[in-house]
């Protein structure tokens, strides 16, 4: 599930978890250094999540997706050198080329 986006007057939109989701308590060691900053940017103006455990959810929550957009990207990545795959698209593209070529001619009629 996609994390809600919240809208903040200067920032744009950021993802921001579904409170209504059953939690988990649990605790993290974090550097200093980045602990520090994090708490910085809590509960200001600058568009960041209210709370420690909302901006936790939401840093999560983003490179839970980034990490997925990733995988997906591998999977097609590895497309490219997949003989069956790549054989198979060719047949379609064969198959399709006559439609593509007439959408190609009625867009460029209707410029």
């Amino acid at each position: 599930m996609m994390p809600k986006l919240c809208h903040y007057k200067s920032k744009g939109s950021i993802p921001v978890a579904d409170t209504r989701k059953k939690k988990v308590r649990t605790t993290v060691s974090l550097p200093k250094g980045v602990y520090e900053e994090a708490r910085s940017l809590v509960g200001r103006e600058t568009g960041t999540a209210a709370s420690m455990n909302g901006l936790f959810v939401t840093a999560i929550s983003a490179y839970l997706k980034f990490l997925k957009r990733r995988q997906i990207d591998a999977q097609f990545a590895s497309m490219a050198d997949d003989v069956n795959y790549q054989r198979e698209a060719r047949l379609i593209s064969e198959q399709f080329s006559q439609s593509d070529w007439d959408a190609f001619e009625m867009v460029e009629k209707e410029r």
